[in-house]
């Protein structure tokens, strides 16, 4: 089932007058009556910036060799995702099966299989650490890579002074980034959303136990250098996000109720989002999350107001990601099917304008 152009419409339609209270842009996306030579039809997600992670296919990326006739390894794999129509990729580990070559591949060789099929490295998950990060830059430069990263919040704590602490190491790696040429970025899950313990009564300890109503992430946002400092949002965390984290208590001991809005949390600050996980999911109210994975354009989230509102379109770049997409020993080829599925469905978000 292909991305219904109807659906989306509708409810990019449905949130205009939201988003336009706002204060923030709404572009035409009304389907242009025919004849009308006065519009015309964009991608939303520019072709040169449609990416995927590779641990959605990670076990197609560790797969031995087989007789399964489904691509293997980085060299298969990859050719197999620039056929699909991906013009980046995000890496998640840079190991394969040793039974492919007799040795791990060296981030020399993935690099050639890179630019033999017309793929660009957009960014990483790695451990950003102060004692390694100069080594995992040099990996990042040998793979063309503009943006360094990981998959983990700065820090785990729900508390300022261990935020204001995870800042201080972020802004200097940041500029040891920027030297070389990237931008260090952080990606979230839904617990980067929670909100910061920042507020008494304190515990035995001395720690806060309440708070001011502030998000941890936003809160590192504010802290951290803009130069410096950069940011993936994983959209389906931060829906996820939106249902799970809506209320706190203050300091007299009163509940109070804040919705989290991951479009007005980009568009407020757009240019500190250069990469996303474009990751879906289908609303199921009995799952702890709120929502279930799927593949692009076969959930409930709407990525069509999303990419719209935020605007920017050659900056940000859109990786697929589903963390359920391999199929296991039962179907193998199923990481690289959905792969392909979500492809089609991020190219077929399209604007009209004049």
């Amino acid at each position: 089932m292909n991305l219904s152009r109807r659906r989306v419409l509708a409810a990019s339609a449905g949130a205009a007058a939201a988003l336009g209270a706002a204060g923030l842009p709404v572009l035409q996306t009304a389907k242009p009556a025919i004849g009308d030579d006065r519009l015309h039809a964009e991608p939303l997600i520019p072709a040169q910036n449609r990416g995927i992670i590779l641990y959605s296919v990670r076990d197609r990326i560790s797969a031995p060799p087989d007789d399964s006739g489904v691509p293997y390894g980085f060299e298969r794999v990859l050719a197999r995702i620039a056929e699909l129509g991906y013009s980046e990729v995000e890496f998640a580990g840079y190991n394969q099966s040793t039974e492919i070559l007799g040795r791990q591949i060296t981030p020399q060789e993935i690099r050639k299989i890179l630019d033999d099929n017309g793929l660009v490295a957009n960014g990483t998950h790695t451990q950003i650490n102060p004692a390694t990060f100069q080594q995992q830059l040099d990996i990042a430069e040998t793979l063309g890579m503009k943006n360094i990263g990981t998959g983990s919040d700065p820090t785990g704590s729900a508390y300022q002074s261990d935020w204001d602490a995870a800042a201080a190491v972020w802004n200097e790696l940041g500029r040891q980034a920027k030297e070389r040429g990237l931008r260090l970025y952080t990606h979230n899950h839904d617990a980067a959303y929670a909100f910061l313990l920042d507020a008494g009564p304190l515990d035995a300890t001395g720690r806060p136990t309440r708070s001011s109503g502030i998000r941890k992430l936003e809160y590192f946002m504010a802290v951290t250098d803009p130069k410096y400092v950069f940011f993936e949002l994983d959209i389906y965390w931060a829906y996820v996000a939106q249902y799970k984290h809506r209320t706190y208590t203050n300091s007299a001991g009163k509940t109070r109720t804040d919705i989290f809005d991951p479009i007005l949390t980009v568009a407020n600050r757009t240019k500190r989002f250069p990469l996303f996980h474009a990751k879906d999911g289908d609303k199921d109210t009995s799952q702890a999350n709120g929502y279930v994975m799927t593949p692009l354009g076969e959930g409930d989230i709407n990525f069509q107001q999303f990419f719209e509102t935020i605007g920017e379109p050659e900056f940000h770049h859109a990786n697929w990601e589903m963390d359920t997409a391999p199929g296991g020993a039962a179907n193998p080829g199923q990481s690289l099917a959905y792969a392909d599925l979500s492809y089609d469905n991020m190219a077929a978000l399209t604007i009209y304008k004049r």
